[in-house]
């Protein structure tokens, strides 16, 4: 007697309806502390970012180029330590905003988009102005908590620094 044999199903070669959308806020960090905010054009303050391209690129990849596009600063990928992941939903799609932190020793950051972005300042952390921009204000609580930033409700799950193994 022979047993039937089981037959797989076959597997979906379509990739699955797109239900998220990726980016990455950068906390730039200059010598005295501060952070780098702009000022766009409908009031709000926003740190550098934006979305990570579809095409294999890295978080830090896009921390870097969005930093560049922005503001003019130049730094390298791997001066760029992702410390969160902050998501939400916004109509629907899930939000996932990496925040990333980098140390500039000096730097003058230009408004290179002035179409989006009017001014950019150093900031102390202690003093950021409002309105921040939603995004902005979650990356920078779950950078910070102890600011006590008020922002819409967000999951954050902090990411742990790589260890050195040398």
């Amino acid at each position: 007697m022979s047993a039937d044999p089981v037959i797989e199903p076959a597997r979906n070669t379509r990739p699955p309806t797109a239900q998220a959308a990726l980016g990455v806020g950068v906390i730039v960090e200059d010598g005295r502390g501060r952070v780098l905010l702009g000022r766009h054009h409908s009031g709000t303050w926003e740190l550098p970012g934006g979305k990570v391209d579809a095409t294999h690129e890295s978080i830090a990849a896009a921390a870097a180029r969005e930093l560049r596009e922005e503001t003019g600063l130049v730094v390298d990928e791997a001066s760029v330590n992702v410390i969160a992941m902050v998501h939400d939903v916004i109509g629907g799609i899930n939000r996932i905003s990496m925040a990333a932190v980098v140390r500039l020793a000096s730097g003058v950051p230009e408004v290179t988009e002035p179409h989006l972005i009017t001014a950019w300042r150093w900031i102390a952390p202690d003093e950021l102005p409002a309105p921040l921009f939603d995004p902005s204000a979650q990356i920078l609580a779950a950078w910070r908590p102890e600011l006590g930033i008020t922002h819409p409700p967000a999951h954050a799950l902090r990411i742990a620094p790589a260890e050195n193994h040398a």
